[in-house]
């Protein structure tokens, strides 16, 4: 195959693409965890981190389902095209984000009320941590904004056309931190304490700005063909979607919460519970899941890639991709593996000046080539239509985390949940090679 062909394939240019704004994205990011590190301390940035598996289940039960099924029916619309890829099946393809707009927008309204009138019951009964009341409002802000934002990416990824997506990623980036460090300098010249709600609020600004984007972009056309064929549609493939992530998102925001009540039990303050919660989460893990920008940029683009060639029958092409996909992911983690054993400490010194941090990056370095394979798998499995499959996969590894939380964080210490992760992504990874080669897209 020629370069200029290769080049110009949507998988691949979509996809590096998507790297490139994820690339820049984490970057920014990176930079902004060791601010957030040195401003609110690891405490602040523990109770930070205990917000966002709410910030998961509301992305789920609002939009996460809704926003597949967009890109998987725009991608079948697309490939059976009389005319092709071009301007003349947008108005066809564009109902089904129309479709998916109403209904997210209805869920995310009624999740923002509830979340705000009930903040108070789930910071002290769900998250165990009063102090997250006020994060847990301001964060129900951001709900509308990220189920339109998503729902736009969604109609894009369909359509192979990820400029719109990345570039709004990007902005949402540079908005939050920009935001936040802004809100940081005018404390700072009144004399105020810089407090964690300052964060929260960027969220809220980075998914207004990227919204605004992502709209401004969207050509919208008044005439659409069978909205309410398209909204059945959405909705039939969405609901087995939102009610799996739902439930899996159930599943790990209960890890998430657990964490910190297990290490008190482990023999921890409070205090010092929140501190180790924070450093995993908000120090390591974002380490370890960087190089992950371009699994999950080939996730994204494959999931329409494959349902597009799918409708149109073609084998080869499908597994082709999952051959390629694989070997790239392997590779990436591999070498991931390699640099986290070798520089795990120093970086945690250098970046973080925290030695735990460090100790964290060697022990989960290892995960890094399952982790990476997992997430490529999983979106080839939901693009062939197994939703199914992927579901019962995430909930064993959910299953097995929690068993290593709940059983063995008491004894143990931290270390027993960096170990439940490594065990949980190698049983899903190859139990999800295992199901590939049933279905006969990898041999």
């Amino acid at each position: 195959m020629k370069k200029s062909s290769f080049m110009h394939h949507p998988l691949v240019a979509g996809t590096l693409l998507l790297t490139l704004a994820g690339l820049l994205s984490r970057m920014i990011g990176f930079f902004y965890r060791i601010f957030l590190s040195h401003t609110i301390g690891a405490e602040g940035l523990g109770i930070y981190q205990l917000i966002f598996p709410i910030y998961a289940l509301t992305f789920s039960l609002t939009v996460a389902g809704i926003q597949t099924a967009i890109s998987k029916f725009v991608a079948e619309t697309a490939a059976c095209s009389s005319s092709g890829p071009g301007a003349s099946h947008r108005p066809t393809a564009i109902t089904y984000l129309y479709a998916g707009l109403a209904l997210s927008l209805a869920l995310s309204f009624l999740c923002t009320g509830f979340l705000y009138f009930y903040a108070d019951e789930l910071a002290i009964v769900v998250l165990g941590e009063a102090r997250c009341t006020p994060l847990l409002q301001i964060l129900s802000l951001t709900v509308p904004f990220g189920a339109v934002h998503a729902c736009i990416n969604g109609y894009y990824y369909g359509l192979q056309k990820t400029a719109v997506p990345a570039i709004s990623q990007l902005l949402e980036q540079i908005a939050r931190v920009g935001g936040v460090y802004l809100m940081y300098r005018i404390a700072l010249e009144q004399g105020r304490p810089v407090t964690i709600s300052m964060a929260v609020w960027g969220l809220v600004a980075g998914e207004i700005v990227s919204v605004l984007y992502s709209v401004s972009f969207t050509r919208f056309y008044k005439r659409t063909h069978h909205i309410s064929r398209a909204a059945r549609q959405i909705f039939t493939m969405a609901l087995p979607l939102t009610a799996n992530r739902v439930l899996i998102n159930l599943l790990q925001s209960g890890e998430a919460i657990l964490i910190p009540g297990r290490l008190r039990a482990f023999g921890y303050t409070s205090q010092e519970a929140l501190s180790v919660y924070g450093v995993l989460t908000g120090m390591a893990m974002p380490m370890v899941l960087f190089p992950s920008v371009i699994t999950n940029s080939v996730s994204v683009m494959l999931l329409p890639a494959i349902s597009e060639a799918q409708a149109k029958k073609d084998m080869a092409y499908i597994e082709n991709s999952v051959k390629k996909s694989c070997i790239y992911c392997i590779t990436l983690g591999l070498a991931c593996t390699l640099g986290f054993l070798l520089f795990g400490r120093f970086l945690g010194r250098a970046v973080f000046a925290n030695e735990l941090a460090g100790t964290f990056m060697v022990i989960l370095g290892w995960i890094c080539p399952f982790l990476y394979l997992t997430t490529t798998l999983s979106s080839i499995i939901n693009g062939l239509g197994k939703t199914t499959t992927t579901f019962l996969l995430n909930l064993l590894g959910s299953g097995i985390r929690i068993f290593f939380v709940a059983v063995l964080i008491p004894m143990l210490g931290i270390k027993a949940y960096l170990w439940g992760m490594l065990v949980s992504h190698l049983a899903v990874s190859g139990i999800a090679v295992v199901v590939l080669r049933r279905y006969r897209v990898l041999s």
